[in-house]
């Protein structure tokens, strides 16, 4: 049976079955003789009677060979899988099975298994070949594959085939947004003469062939001077599409996107002239009317974004000046838009506002009086224009537009409603017939009776007229606006207890209104946020913000609009916060003054009673319980022309008085707290940035990072973090920064990194000499958690610095929890470096009586009655043990030392002190394995 027999215990073989060989040896011979189709029936045959599963492996191999001549690739490949399932090692079927899938075009399966071929056999030269060969293929099908060309000219062989199915021509468009933002991609599209097909699907007014072309063609300008300057449902993407090409366009133009792009930029030799075409094409835009809503929202945002300078220091306002001849009136035209009127602009509910912030932004960029002025005047000539006696419709348009300017630069509003019957005209539109001149006017009394003079003027000749349209008009819109102007004046003596305007409990019947208003879903959203601007007002007084907490339904009606579409709440919202956690600025109050101003008859600010910490504090709690933080988060979102920069500045403050206490920061970090904060810490003004950066501090502080900072999140704490370590903030912010950066350093060895990169060590060892305890503390525990760094042990380890000294100085303190702290350091940094330890006892031994001192603390540590400050110490033993310096080690051992580590180690085991226990009696075993004591036995 040619070997292939099996032995019975008793010695006798088991019968095989002859057939199986009979037709395997068959199947060889026709294989030889070249009839591979009589050798494939011997060898099917074989497989049907074939028991044995290496035989069957070895029948099966042979069949793939008749496969592979047959050129059947798809069983030749079967065949010679069936044989490596029973050995995987088979190196014929795998060579095999390479050839077959070769032919298949599965070039990386073929050179896997020919891979495997050369591994078992590492001297073959055809395997090596086929190996050299198949990567090269590979090589070569990826090229093509992938090439940028190729994929570029598939896709406008698509778009041009206009019998091509619409949904193959929308995904081919898609792709070409892709193919855009590689450089390579955009040229080629470029050189295809790919605009002017961009162009064509555009003008075919589909959204989504319009969306891809715009996006596109944002690839291709995106840091690119030369392709800039060649070519100049879904209504709110395209217009979002359509401002972004425009940002990349203008960021090439004007080197706002710094990436270089070498002999191509040289192509463009002045790009002013495209510039001032694009600011001309924007201003068209803003008081076009073929233009949309969303995509004059996008156009006023990306004036906003580009026209006003970012640095004050630069010289330069031109792009401002230029924009004031050329479109402050286009500008002013929005504002005074009023949708109730026939022929209007197409509007957004966030475009007036946008318009206002416009504006002053605009204003605040000039520099000088007759600038100032020239801004002023186009603005007083644009108002006389409108104002007409014999048409209403002009006239309420320039009240409407002061509106705008009162919301914008406010100064030029206010100029304005002081003109010689502007204010009055403003109160007798309140007794017009018509409901839309009523609702335009009470809403510029509203917005006029800001300063606290012109208040006055209103209480004294309006009050009376907007309580009359409250109570008669039937019209919500209107009734709504006039309660607001109610509540506006009645707040305008501000928290000021003894300047309330209105009787008492006034202002809470104001309130109560408000919030039933707020909570009736009946009402459309524009006229609800107007109820909320009322309540902006009235919560400057203290009843009305704790009748506000206390109603649960207003504030989750208040945080679900302030979720909405309409962005222009944001800054009532953030009102209505600042106001009930307190969190504004207040001048401390010096009772000598007090005493002073009350001898010479001066007014004297009053606190109300409920604006005491403890009424602030039941208020903060109610707010987290509502649902604020969620609020909140989303706020930080909104659009940058909307969320400016005083306002992120309020909702930081509103967020560091929510995570005042430790006990709340864990629901604001479950309501995405933690990552909304990280926004306001790095943009906004200064005071902004701070408070927030302080309201991550306390945060990171007690945080788990991965859950309050997820992902990529955590690394952008770090920054804002090490902003509070500097010497001109408060104390508490460096506290609280060095708590939060202590807590980051213990999580993973990027984070300690990245505050080494940022700079924080020189910050962090300053206020390890802090007079202060607890910030000395701090510092320590810090850098305690940043010692296992390379770069913050290359530092210890530089020549000349006393650093190494600092921490042992600081083990001798009295406060245990800086002890700990600090021997922590020198443990960790002692292990992780040996020269340290070295370097530790020569200082430790020195000749200086200071050094002696030093020694003691040494001592002392390793004999302290915490076990944590023992077990510290005797570390710190047995790393200079440790150190591969026999000198060192045997000075060690000669000093008190060993008599301390003798009496700890022979102490009886004790759970609560087992760590020091153990590591002394580790020292004495090291001490005997480097022969400088030896085992005392009793005989």
């Amino acid at each position: 049976v040619r070997g292939h027999g099996q032995i019975r215990p008793e010695g006798r073989p088991f019968k095989v079955r002859d057939s199986t060989f009979q037709l395997k040896d068959e199947g060889n011979k026709h294989f030889q003789a070249g009839d591979i189709d009589k050798a494939i029936e011997c060898y099917t045959n074989a497989i049907k009677v074939c028991k044995d599963k290496k035989v069957l492996a070895v029948i099966h191999r042979n069949r793939s060979a008749c496969y592979l001549k047959k050129e059947n690739y798809t069983n030749a490949a079967s065949d010679a899988s069936k044989a490596i399932d029973v050995d995987a090692s088979d190196i014929k079927a795998l060579y095999r099975r390479c050839q077959a899938l070769e032919k298949l075009g599965k070039l990386d399966m073929a050179f896997k298994d020919v891979q495997r071929c050369a591994t078992l056999e590492p001297k073959n030269k055809t395997f090596l070949e086929t190996l050299r060969r198949l990567g090269a293929e590979i090589q070569a099908k990826l090229k093509t594959t992938f090439s940028t060309d190729s994929r570029v000219q598939n896709m406008f062989e698509i778009l041009l085939d206009e019998e091509m199915e619409k949904d193959k021509r929308e995904k081919a468009a898609n792709n070409l947004i892709v193919l855009s933002r590689e450089d390579a991609g955009a040229e080629r599209i470029f050189q295809n003469n790919g605009v002017p097909l961009l162009l064509n699907m555009i003008e075919t007014g589909k959204p989504e062939m319009i969306l891809a072309a715009i996006r596109t063609l944002s690839g291709m300008c995106t840091g690119h001077k030369a392709r800039v300057s060649q070519d100049t449902g879904k209504e709110n993407e395209i217009a979002l599409a359509t401002c972004n090409l425009f940002q990349c366009i203008n960021d090439s133009l004007t080197g706002g996107d710094t990436r270089e792009y070498g002999k191509e930029a040289s192509l463009v030799l002045d790009a002013s002239k495209d510039l001032k075409t694009i600011l001309l094409s924007l201003l068209e835009m803003v008081s076009s009317s073929k233009v949309s809503g969303h995509g004059r929202d996008q156009a006023l945002n990306l004036l906003n974004k580009n026209v006003p300078r970012k640095d004050k220091k630069e010289k330069n306002n031109s792009r401002t000046l230029f924009t004031i001849d050329h479109g402050l009136k286009k500008i002013l035209k929005v504002c005074g838009q009023v949708p109730e009127l026939p022929d209007q602009l197409p509007l957004t509910e966030n475009t007036q506002l946008i318009a206002s912030v416009l504006l002053n932004k605009l204003y605040d960029d000039l520099t000088c009086d007759p600038e100032r002025n020239n801004f002023r005047d186009i603005c007083d000539e644009y108002i006389k224009s409108k104002i007409d006696p014999n048409n209403m419709d002009k006239t309420i348009h320039a009240i409407n537009t002061i509106s705008g300017l009162l919301q914008g630069p406010f100064d030029v509003g206010n100029a304005l409603v002081g003109r010689q019957g502007i204010m009055e005209m403003m109160v007798a539109l309140c007794g017009s017939e018509r409901e839309v001149d009523q609702m335009v006017a009470v809403e510029a009394l509203i917005h006029a009776s800001s300063k606290m003079s012109r208040a006055s003027f209103i209480i004294t000749n309006g009050v009376s007229l907007l309580k009359d349209i409250y109570k008669k008009t039937k019209n919500e819109k209107i009734k709504i606006r006039s309660l607001v102007g109610l509540c506006k004046l009645g707040s305008a003596g501000g928290d000021d207890y003894s300047l309330r305007q209105f009787a008492e409990g006034s202002t809470e019947k104001l309130a109560k209104q408000c919030r039933k208003w707020l909570c009736n879903p009946q009402i459309d959203t524009k006229t609800r946020k107007w109820a909320i601007e009322g309540l902006a007002y009235l919560t400057n007084d203290a009843d009305v913000k704790d009748d506000f907490v206390e109603d649960e339904l207003a504030m989750k009606a208040m945080f679900e609009l302030a979720k909405s579409k309409d962005k222009t709440i944001l800054y009532a919202v953030a009102c209505i916060l600042i106001n009930c956690t307190n969190c504004y600025d207040k001048k401390e109050i010096i009772p000598e003054l007090v005493q002073l101003a009350k001898f010479s008859k001066q007014h004297v600010p009053e606190q109300h009673p409920k604006d005491k910490k403890d009424f602030i504090e039941k208020r903060v709690k109610r707010l987290l319980k509502g649902g604020v933080t969620s609020a909140l988060a989303v706020m930080v979102k909104a659009d940058s022309s909307i969320l400016t920069d005083q306002t992120k500045e309020m909702l930081a403050r509103v967020f560091l008085a929510l995570s005042e206490d430790p006990k709340d920061r864990g629901t604001i970090v479950a309501q995405g707290g933690g990552k909304a904060l990280i926004p306001l810490a790095l943009e906004g003004t200064d005071v902004g940035k701070v408070k927030a950066s302080h309201a991550l501090a306390k945060i990171a502080a007690i945080s788990n990072p991965e859950i309050a900072f997820p992902g990529e999140r955590v690394y952008e704490v770090v920054r804002p973090l090490v902003n509070l370590l500097h010497t001109d903030r408060e104390g508490m912010q460096n506290f609280e920064a060095l708590r939060g950066l202590t807590n980051l350093a213990g999580y993973s060895e990027k984070l300690r990194v990245k505050i080494v990169k940022e700079k924080a060590l020189p910050e962090i060892e300053n206020y390890m000499f802090e007079e202060h305890d607890q910030i000395r503390q701090a510092a320590t525990e810090c850098m305690c958690n940043l010692v296992t760094c390379k770069e913050v042990q290359d530092r210890y380890l530089e020549d000349g610095n006393d650093k190494l000294k600092l921490l042992v100085l600081l083990c001798g303190e009295d406060d245990e929890s800086l002890q700990i702290a600090a021997a922590g350091a020198l443990a960790m940094i002692t292990a992780s470096q040996k020269k340290l330890s070295k370097n530790l006892f020569k200082e430790l031994t020195g000749l200086s009586q200071q050094t002696t001192q030093w020694l003691e603390i040494l001592q002392r540590l390793c004999l302290h009655v915490n076990p944590r400050i023992q077990h510290r110490g005797l570390v710190i033993v047995y790393n200079m043990l440790n150190s591969d310096d026999s000198e060192l080690a045997k000075k060690l051992i000669e000093s008190e030392m060993l008599e301390i580590l003798t009496v700890i180690g022979k102490a009886e085991d004790n759970p609560k002190r087992q760590d020091p226990i153990d590591t002394a009696r580790t020292c004495l075993v090291k001490a005997m394995d480097l022969g400088l004591i030896k085992p005392f036995s009793n005989a």
